[in-house]
């Protein structure tokens, strides 16, 4: 997009018309805030079923993201890998196929940063507009609509999409100019990753010790050591729930991410290393579509253990 081009419109439900690809773990729930908010929703994904909810609640149904986008002043898109974004975004029947000029294009997916890159100047080029935003929270967030939401690219652009970002989440701040807001992503990804290994090795000192261990969160999570991954998901390892937030094979593909852009930047991340190696043995184990809470079996494993441990089997006399 030339410089000169105009900015967007405030969006509004009267008069801004959304579209949506991918509603996944999500991204359904978000694009029902949205639906919820009064805008026109027309939405894709792999498979109708996945958005049947949204479409019993009023939304359009398109069969590819370039239907989307030719119904939708501003299109989101939540997908799960960079290939998936190129797809739905650049490919034949990707969304800039059939963007109008003056549309904006907003990625919510964790991607590469120079892929965002890639992606602005193409939609520049056809006079559209793009952003990288990439999201934290979870499932957890996603449904509360408290996601917190880092941005790349223009702080015109950032401000016309602003009133649909404020029906997603809470924390919303632009980093800087295209590719910023996945940097930003990497940052906070590799906190989780290296907080998950805290969380989990705590969690098995206490289980080894012959500890309550949800005992031991209700003393901890208060303190010092307190965090979003200790309240939400450690209590989630404690009662056997290891169902996906955010699924483990996403998070690898996070921190491959964010390793590869610590090789470009001559940065030796060690901690980022071991917990990427962690997760990947996880993979190993089959538990790719678990949520990251289950890094615990990882690392119970190294010790012989198994936690949190199986029920006792009832006995005659019990």
């Amino acid at each position: 997009m030339p410089d000169s081009a105009a900015a967007p419109a405030l969006a509004s439900p009267s008069s801004t018309r959304i579209g949506w690809i991918g509603t996944g773990v999500m991204g359904a729930s978000m694009a029902g805030h949205l639906l919820r908010a009064g805008y026109p929703l027309t939405v894709t994904t792999r498979t109708t079923r996945r958005a049947k909810p949204l479409l019993d609640d009023g939304a359009a149904w398109a069969d590819t993201p370039a239907g989307v986008a030719a119904a939708s002043d501003v299109v989101f898109s939540m997908v799960g890998f960079p290939a998936d974004v190129r797809e739905v975004l650049l490919g034949p029947d990707g969304a800039l196929s059939a963007a109008r000029p003056g549309a904006v294009l907003v990625d919510m997916s964790t991607s590469e940063p120079s892929l965002a890159v890639e992606v602005a100047a193409a939609a520049a080029a056809r006079g559209v507009h793009a952003l990288d935003a990439p999201v934290s929270g979870g499932d957890v967030g996603a449904r509360n609509a408290t996601l917190s939401i880092m941005i790349g690219g223009p702080a015109e652009v950032v401000e016309a999409v602003r009133p649909c970002l404020e029906a997603l989440g809470k924390s919303i701040v632009r980093q800087g100019g295209p590719g910023a807001g996945q940097h930003t992503k990497m940052v906070n990804q590799i906190l989780i990753a290296s907080t998950m290994v805290g969380v989990t090795e705590a969690l098995l000192y206490a289980y080894r010790s012959g500890l309550d261990v949800g005992q031991v969160l209700a003393s901890v999570s208060g303190g010092a050591a307190g965090s979003w991954s200790l309240t939400n998901l450690a209590p989630r390892v404690v009662a056997g729930d290891f169902a996906p937030g955010f699924f483990v094979d996403h998070l690898v593909k996070d921190l491959g991410i964010a390793l590869a852009e610590a090789r470009r930047a001559r940065l030796s991340l060690p901690g980022l290393a071991l917990a990427n190696q962690l997760y990947v043995a996880l993979q190993g184990q089959g538990r790719g579509r678990d949520g990251t809470q289950s890094l615990v079996h990882a690392l119970a494993s190294l010790s012989g253990l198994a936690f949190p441990p199986a029920p006792a089997t009832p006995t005659e006399d019990s």
